[in-house]
């Protein structure tokens, strides 16, 4: 009954995790979904696998309606032996995205208790964490695996804590199974982040562990916990295996081209550009907005106050009072350098002031790991306007640039505050400190968080960059004239001044709640309290501006978030086996064609590397020849009415052909050089390092061979082939180095890449059944090691019990 009673306040604290998460994406309680942009061209991209698999009951990890034909990993595959998945569904038992915001609450709340936080606090953390508006924001545009790792990253860091504890069989268990749950979330990128975090963390334990000599103790955890990550790794060893596997191939791998299209030299080929990593970096001024959200404008898409002075510039340059309304809602609001910002990243201004104060009163290790991660964190996410350390971090640190969009590790700020907030609250409210120390504090933290928005809301003409100024002002200059630029800067400002108030009244209502808990006027739970209402007020008023009720959609909307239109109907009229190209949009940003098509583009973060380097080659520019050998049968256009056509292209390759000569080149560089204007019908491009493959020597032009594409499935595809004399047969297949195998006449045969990026076969004199099927190994091997990483998990927990249990009885005994 005591252990119950113990546990109730807990289970009170899961409950109103589960309400309020709920209560925020209350929507889903009426069956309607949020629309994601980013999960709609997810679906577009994986509805051929997912249809496959609930005709057959099948897995296909290869689909053919993306960029031409790519493994399906990164598409949401289901994996054999995949435990750890069963676990993470178990967590996520709510309503999509209620389930994310609920593993936020959860996993932190889980760190404040081994931190030995008091629940209540623990509350307040989770609170503040789960609403922080960059991880409301990421839900709201699709980011879910983004979402989904930042999640169980506090749960991470509780394993490790609890074993530097000492407590090595529950650490272990913790730290295996939350890194399990980490790495099953699919975004290596934040779990890339998370490793930074945890370095700082473990050199901070180190020198503690130096200082009070307890290296043994010190390196003991470390083994413990590095076993712990070998069976984590095991756990999801299909999917790490099957990812690296296809990375390497991608654009996020090596690539063999060293010239750019216009024939320049290709800057590095290790990995993504400089540029193209850094192109969303965080304005050193900007950061600001984690403390005061509209510091910059907000959110690209947030419009202009309806009732400022460019409604009355543009009523004034003729336009009527609804036109100008309509016109205001398209300007931006937004003057930060970054490209596209969906919402600041605003942490609140009470966390913020907490923060502040835990520098004051926290001491030790924790104090200079969290410290460490927010600084780092902060200084990476600046890009290139810190060049100096992003260019040693991409250079030097290893798989650093494998990742873009550097601003996204803020989402370690978004962590380590709370976490330093409600460790120094742990202190205030406890005797840790002397109350004088509080106070001075409490009007140190005050005087700098309050100071700081006071600088802004009667200084800001002082601050060097804070003009309201955005880099696309000259267009609406040259466009509107000056003064309606000028109107749209006075907007900024008002927008700007509303906000810093706004963060000043907050820091001043929770230093309010604090001096008055100090002076004895407040009780500790009601202080909690009113913290947490105001915490909420704060974080969920500024939430709401970006993601709320009107996101959301009929769950069919978002099942079946594309209608064929009068192009998708004719080219469905056709039954054959062929390419799509749809160029009303960027092809290669859009998965509406992969709906309904085996479709030449796609949409994904990692395309198929050969795929994209063909693409900046030739098919930007429409390039005929590469068209046809990709066999695109039909291009979806704009008609001159308006309105998608799909126009048929008679000149494609087909299925299989047998090309009358070859050019051998000797570098990738020559290899799609002479791609150029080539009839790709008649000609082929081999590599060098294929040339011992080709039957040059017993290969003669055949009129009467034929090759025909006879069954088809996304992994299987069976020809049948006919010819007097021996034949290099070139399929319009995607040449993928893993998993394709080519079967003659039901003999494993090696087949070898042409044209860059497509497959072909030797094939002798005669009648041939050719066949290849995607038969990819790593999805056996990931599998045995998935299987037997579980068993060696299930055999350590249990014999870690047994033998812990074991030592108590013989404790007692003695």
């Amino acid at each position: 009954m005591d252990r119950l009673k113990g546990f109730l306040p807990h289970i009170i604290v899961l409950i109103l995790f589960v309400i309020a998460s709920l209560a925020y994406f209350n929507p889903v309680l009426q069956g309607k979904k949020i629309f994601q942009s980013d999960i709609v061209q997810y679906t577009g991209m994986a509805k051929q696998q997912n249809d496959y698999r609930k005709t057959t009951g099948e897995e296909t990890y290869w689909t053919n309606s993306a960029f031409g034909g790519m493994p399906t990993y990164q598409l949401g595959a289901k994996y054999p032996y995949n435990f750890i998945k069963k676990l993470d569904l178990t967590l996520r038992f709510l309503p999509r995205p209620a389930d994310y915001l609920f593993l936020y609450f959860f996993s932190i709340y889980i760190l404040f208790l081994v931190l030995k936080i008091d629940y209540k606090l623990a509350f307040l953390g989770a609170i503040a964490f789960g609403f922080s508006t960059y991880l409301i924001i990421i839900l709201g545009v699709g980011h879910n695996a983004k979402a989904h790792a930042i999640a169980y990253m506090p749960l991470v860091l509780s394993g490790i804590i609890l074993t530097f504890r000492g407590k090595y069989l529950w650490g272990f268990v913790l730290t295996t199974i939350a890194l399990a749950l980490e790495l099953v979330a699919n975004h290596f990128q934040m779990t890339y982040y998370l490793l930074l975090l945890v370095l700082c963390l473990g050199v901070a334990y180190l020198i503690d562990a130096y200082r009070k000599k307890k290296l043994p103790h010190f390196f003991k955890s470390v083994a413990i916990m590095m076993a712990g990550v070998l069976i984590a790794v095991g756990l999801n060893a299909t999917n790490i295996l099957a990812t690296k596997e296809y990375a390497d191939t991608s654009t996020r791998g090596n690539s063999e081209l060293t010239i750019n299209p216009d024939g320049s030299p290709k800057e590095g080929s290790g990995g993504l550009s400089y540029e193209y990593i850094t192109e969303y970096s965080y304005g050193k001024l900007e950061s600001f907005n984690l403390f005061i959200p509209r510091f910059m404008g907000g959110g690209s898409s947030e419009p202009l106050p309806e009732d400022g002075n460019t409604l009355d510039e543009l009523i004034k340059l003729g336009a009527s009072p609804q036109e100008a309304a309509e016109i205001v809602t398209q300007l931006p609001v937004y003057w930060g350098d970054q490209p596209i910002v969906a919402a600041p990243a605003y942490i609140g201004a009470i966390m913020i002031f907490l923060a502040v104060l835990a520098l004051f009163l926290v001491k030790g290790r924790i104090k200079w790991w969290l410290t460490a991660g927010l600084l780092l964190s902060l200084f990476l996410s600046w890009g290139d306007n810190f060049r100096f350390l992003t260019e040693f971090f991409i250079d030097f640190v290893p798989l650093y640039n494998k990742f873009r969009a550097v601003s996204s590790i803020q989402v370690i700020i978004e962590l380590v505050v709370p976490i330093l907030a409600v460790v120094g609250l742990h202190q205030y409210f406890n005797d840790f400190v002397k109350p004088e120390q509080r106070k001075k504090a409490l009007l140190w933290a005050t005087g700098i968080t309050g100071g700081l928005a006071l600088i802004f809301l009667v200084g800001k003409s002082a601050i060097p960059g804070l003009d309201f100024a955005s880099p696309y002002d000259q267009d609406l200059r040259e466009q509107l004239g000056t003064p309606l630029v000028e109107a749209i800067r006075d907007d900024r400002a008002a927008l700007f001044n509303t906000d810093v108030i706004r963060s000043l009244v907050a820091v001043l209502l929770a230093a309010a709640v604090l001096w008055f808990f100090l002076k004895g006027k407040l009780k500790e739970i009601y202080a909690i309290g009113v913290l947490v209402l105001l915490i909420t007020l704060d974080l969920v008023g500024v939430n709401l501006r970006y993601v709320n009720n009107d996101d959301f959609v009929s769950a069919r909307i978002m099942d079946q978030p594309f209608q064929k239109n009068p192009a998708d109907m004719q080219i469905l009229e056709d039954e054959g086996h062929f390419r799509v190209y749809d160029i009303t949009t960027n092809p290669f940003s859009s998965g509406r064609a992969s709906y309904f098509h085996n479709a030449l583009g796609g949409y994904h973060a990692a395309k198929p590397g050969r795929i994209q380097d063909l693409d900046d080659f030739y098919l930007a520019e429409g390039d005929i020849g590469v068209l046809n050998m990709l066999n695109v049968r039909y291009i979806i256009g704009e008609s001159p009415n308006g309105g998608p056509v799909a126009q048929r292209n008679p000149f494609a390759n087909g299925n299989a052909w047998f090309p009358e000569s070859v050019l051998l080149a000797e570098s990738a560089n020559e290899e799609i050089l002479l791609l150029d204007s080539l009839d790709t019908k008649r000609t082929v491009v081999v590599h060098a390092e294929f040339k011992d493959k080709l039957p040059l020597a017993e290969m003669a032009r055949d009129s009467t061979a034929s090759i025909d594409l006879t069954e088809v499935k996304p992994d299987y595809l069976v020809y049948e082939s006919s010819s007097k004399t021996a034949q290099l047969a070139v399929f319009s297949e995607v040449y993928y180095p893993h998993g394709w195998n080519a079967y003659v006449n039901g003999e494993l045969t090696e087949h070898i890449r042409v044209n860059y990026a497509l497959r072909a076969l030797p094939l002798p004199a005669g009648n041939h059944r050719v066949e290849f099927k995607f038969e990819a190994q790593v999805i056996k091997t990931g599998g045995t090691i998935a299987l037997v990483s579980f068993i060696l998990l299930v055999l350590i927990v249990a014999g870690g019990y047994w033998w812990s249990r074991k030592q108590e009885v013989s404790s007692s005994e003695e």
